[in-house]
């Protein structure tokens, strides 16, 4: 990638409680469709340290050929919220507070929960998973629609 192209892809920070799942499942499913296009991150307001992310997430991104095993649980740093062109909340359960400089409102997406209707395991997971990852690609194409374009 150009040093040019490099500078003007977009940056996003997706954030949830724990940074075990839902962020970092909306991570690997924006590099997944985006690819170096987009600087993406993750992270949590309330971070579970040393710890990968939740078992069942990995194995439901891996059914469609996404991959977030690699990933480790971070803190919301400031310096990524300053600069972010987008910033989400995953869920309700994490609470983010705006910093000074920061150039992105914060966007809250309300997840489902199938667990509310008592859907646990994998079957859960792949609810959740197939209702962020449609938020995910209609973010993209917003993010990828050239300047003027109404899909912005």
């Amino acid at each position: 990638m150009t040093p040019a192209a490099q500078a003007s892809r977009p940056t996003v920070l997706f954030v949830c409680k724990s940074n075990r799942g839902k962020s970092q499942m909306a991570e690997a499913l924006l590099r997944h469709l985006a690819g170096d296009a987009v600087e993406v991150f993750s992270a949590g307001t309330q971070p579970a340290f040393g710890k990968g992310p939740n078992d069942e997430s990995v194995a439901a991104l891996a059914e469609i050929g996404a991959d977030m095993s690699g990933g480790t649980a971070a803190a919301v740093d400031d310096d990524v919220l300053r600069r972010a062109d987008r910033v989400v909340v995953l869920g309700t359960a994490a609470q983010l507070e705006p910093v000074p400089g920061m150039r992105a409102p914060i966007e809250v997406w309300e997840t489902d929960e199938p667990s509310e209707r008592g859907i646990d395991g994998a079957a859960r997971m792949a609810l959740i998973r197939d209702d962020i990852a449609t938020r995910v690609r209609d973010l993209w194409v917003a993010l990828s629609a050239a300047p003027g374009d109404p899909a912005q």
